[in-house]
């Protein structure tokens, strides 16, 4: 059912016990795009992508999938999408054709096509030399990349990607990020991910979302998003960087300053000049300078900026991930 857009959220919200996850969420993610999702832990990432799953439902509001509402045809949602969750979920009993095959058969494709689709996937992500070797035998990127051939098996308009690198080796996830440029380009099906790596979804995304406390802060490219922050970004190390924070911030030094976990960031037009200033400022009132480093805004200085906190890669186990894990021991 092809609609303007591949994803539609209207106003989704998702509350929990009073505590709003989600809340009022609009989002139009249009056919072919990477699109990607960021926000701290917490933040109602992983609870937006299990309702656009249609694993957990909103408290209210709706959304469509490839022209499919969520609540009204969640069996179609399910048909037109793929997810490769950050959780492993793969039998290490079975070889990699046979977990495919296993897929080919919850979705209940028939055998030709079957055969065809494992062929398929399984050199996209060029695994076919080690289709009859038992999971148990694969490294840590072998597996993610079989995660991300049986996302695809079935052929979907839409995939979500959940974490799709962490845990790997700077390697396996440079070859993770081809895979997936390659993906995008070649099938032309909308990408949904969630990551803690800036670099990745400042080279894989279209569209970056910052979602925090449930609420989207901003939505544009990753230039676009950088160039919001006009001039150099001057990050302190220091024993006391609440204090300078406060003193700075009397002072009007610059319109936003960040104080967190030992550094404090300030964003202004013209940082060299502004540094001599800044070192004396901390010397008359007692604070200890470590170090000084200037540098043009990254996309990790964006998310800063709208959430004032850093991305940690240790969230939580969301109802998506327990999910998971309990059909991978089915």
């Amino acid at each position: 059912m092809k609609t303007q857009f591949a994803i539609k959220t209207i106003e989704l919200t998702k509350k929990y016990n009073g505590l709003v996850a989600v809340d009022h969420l609009n989002l139009d993610i249009g056919y072919g795009e990477v699109f990607g999702l960021l926000g701290p832990n917490g933040a109602g990432k992983t609870t937006a992508l299990s309702m656009l799953c249609t694993i957990v439902n909103p408290t209210s509001g709706t959304a469509s999938v490839n022209g499919f509402d969520i609540l009204k045809q969640p069996a179609a949602v399910r048909k037109s999408i793929g997810i490769v969750f950050q959780d492993p979920s793969i039998d290490s009993r079975l070889t990699g054709k046979e977990n495919l095959q296993l897929h080919a058969c919850l979705y209940d494709m028939p055998s030709a096509l079957t055969r065809k689709r494992v062929a398929e996937v399984l050199e996209l992500v060029g695994l076919e030399d080690r289709a009859d070797d038992r999971m148990k035998l694969y490294s840590g990127g072998m597996r993610r990349r079989l995660e991300l051939a049986r996302g695809l098996l079935h052929s979907p308009k839409v995939l979500f990607l959940d974490e799709p690198t962490l845990g790997l080796d700077p390697q396996t996830r440079e070859h993770m990020w081809a895979y997936i440029e390659n993906l995008a380009r070649e099938a032309q099906i909308t990408i949904v991910l969630t990551t803690h790596y800036m670099e990745e979804a400042e080279r894989l995304c279209a569209r970056i979302a910052i979602i925090d406390y449930g609420k989207i802060k901003v939505i544009d490219t990753p230039t676009n998003l950088k160039s919001t922050l006009k001039g150099d970004v001057i990050s302190i190390s220091s024993t006391q960087p609440e204090k300078l924070a406060d003193k700075l911030t009397a002072l009007k030094i610059a319109p936003r300053i960040e104080a967190s976990d030992g550094n404090l960031r300030l964003t202004v037009p013209d940082a060299e000049k502004l540094v001599p200033r800044l070192i004396k400022i901390a010397t008359e009132i007692g604070v200890q300078v470590n170090s000084v480093s200037v540098h043009r805004p990254t996309l990790n200085d964006v998310f800063l900026h709208y959430t004032g906190r850093e991305i940690r890669a240790d969230e939580p186990e969301s109802s998506l991930k327990m999910h998971m894990r309990l059909m991978s021991r089915r």
